[in-house]
């Protein structure tokens, strides 16, 4: 068997290629919210007719707080929680939206911008097929980017676990971030 060549650490350089001084990161956010009675529902900046909406220190916007975790993650600035505390009375029934616009101002201090953000809302109620245009619509405008660089998509979980029994609603994201070093 032919012996591979072993190489040692200053052996290894970057490589050289007109992508060179772009820096690009990826960033991946989860939240969930129980349902709770006597709230009102908001998903990605957007309120959604619903009988019952979700619990959370902020109006628990479940869409954005893990679009938010994406893009902090991505930037490598922690997460929500470290930014926001859930124990600050600063934040208490805050706007989501707000949220986002100082996360996205922590993400450009660090020079980075928004390539695209994938999301993906977990419930089985209500249906929101209908909401998704004005969601991409509402977080392009909150982050300031393109509604091409935004994509949501909702799902349920087939009855199966918490989403599944209607306790609540769990969402997913991806935030794709670059930098051009010059």
């Amino acid at each position: 068997m032919k012996q591979l060549p072993t190489f040692g650490a200053s052996s290894i350089r970057p490589l050289k290629t007109k992508y060179s001084r772009m820096k690009i990161r990826v960033g991946i956010g989860y939240d969930v919210h129980r349902f709770a009675n006597g709230r009102e529902l908001w998903l990605g900046g957007v309120r959604i007719e619903h009988p019952i909406g979700l619990l959370g220190h902020s109006d628990a916007d479940v869409l954005i707080h893990a679009i938010c975790d994406a893009l902090l993650g991505a930037a490598n600035a922690r997460d929500i929680g470290y930014h926001f505390p859930d124990n600050d009375k600063h934040f208490e029934g805050i706007d989501s939206k707000i949220l986002l616009q100082k996360t996205m101002q922590i993400v450009r201090e660090k020079q980075f911008e928004v390539s695209n953000i994938d999301c993906t809302i977990c419930a089985e109620h209500p249906k929101l097929q209908g909401y998704i245009p004005k969601i991409i619509s509402q977080l392009a405008e909150t982050m300031a980017v393109s509604e091409e660089d935004v994509s949501v998509k909702a799902t349920t979980t087939e009855k199966l676990g918490f989403v599944g029994r209607n306790e609540g609603i769990a969402a997913y994201a991806v935030a794709l971030l670059y930098r051009v070093d010059e």
